[in-house]
């Protein structure tokens, strides 16, 4: 069998024991016959552990069954499936590949929205980074007039807001700082190699930041916002920053607490959330967030 059809199947399974919390194998094979990969065809026992055993080993979700309920499947670590490693961005990104190719007779009614990134440098950096290899970017900064040549070391890659970064290091200065790849006109491998700084971790590099802007001096900040109406509703399911937690329920709000570096990339959601939101502390943001909402009122007169 085909590999990426093993993937589809890996996929579906995942989805399929997801979607019901609990279920049978009796009902997961009435389900999988009725999809076109199935040919019509059961799945067999042996299939399934196969499968259940692939699944843990590529993605490190467990699928366990409890003889107390009816012998029915479930996922015992469900948060694999939330956090932002590889592993459940692709699980992510197959699962809604294997729903669109099961439902072609909507897909007129499906829209979706595209990240304006040029793969093929995605893919040159990628490759760059499992080589241990520089590259050399030739670069045009918004704003900007002309592009300009550098030679580069690539650490890591990130996708924030549709768009793909590259997190790279300044061979002179020896400092990291972010390219966007749709901003890259010409890239290139070069022969010349790098060693990666032994405690550099791209997860904790990013872990204390709002998206891809890391500024040293900037401190960590206790952040608290406060949420109106249905605003309070988005922020439980969508939150801003992995550390954010609800502190305070009212009837018409909540408050939120956040810890992170505060950069201007922050002010951005901040801002588009208009009167939904209120910043409480710390009062300089307070006041960051007042001055531009009241600069951005002016424009209208």
């Amino acid at each position: 069998m085909k590999s990426y059809t093993l993937f589809q199947e890996y996929i579906w399974l995942v989805s399929i024991i997801s979607r019901y919390h609990r279920i049978s194998l009796a009902e997961i094979n009435d389900k999988w016959q009725r999809t076109e990969l199935s040919g019509g065809m059961s799945m067999p026992r042996t299939t399934f552990n196969r499968h259940k055993a692939a699944i843990e080993d590529i993605f490190g979700i467990l699928i366990e069954c409890d003889a107390h309920d009816d012998y029915k499947y479930f996922i015992t670590n469900p948060e694999a499936l939330e956090d932002n490693s590889i592993q459940n961005w692709m699980m992510s990104t197959l699962s809604v590949n294997n729903l669109l190719a099961e439902n072609k007779e909507v897909h007129h009614r499906i829209l979706l929205e595209s990240i304006p990134s040029n793969g093929a440098y995605l893919g040159k950096i990628i490759d760059a980074m499992k080589a241990g290899k520089r590259i050399s970017v030739t670069y045009r900064k918004y704003g900007s007039g002309e592009a300009s040549a550098r030679t580069v070391d690539p650490y890591c890659v990130k996708l924030f807001n549709r768009r793909w970064y590259a997190l790279v290091k300044h061979l002179q200065k020896g400092t990291l700082f972010m390219l966007a790849l749709d901003r890259i006109e010409q890239l290139e491998i070069t022969g010349e190699s790098f060693t990666l700084d032994k405690d550099f971790d791209a997860q904790t590099y990013f872990s204390d930041c709002y998206g891809i802007v890391r500024n040293p001096d900037s401190r960590m900040e206790r952040i608290v916002f406060r949420a109106y109406g249905r605003e309070t509703f988005y922020q439980r399911d969508l939150p801003f920053h992995h550390s954010q937690r609800e502190i305070t329920t009212a009837e018409d709000y909540s408050d939120f607490e956040i810890y992170l570096r505060p950069t201007s990339d922050f002010y951005t959601p901040l801002l588009s959330r208009g009167a939904n939101i209120k910043v409480l502390e710390p009062q300089w943001l307070a006041d960051e967030i007042k001055r531009q909402l009241v600069a951005a009122a002016g424009l209208y007169g």
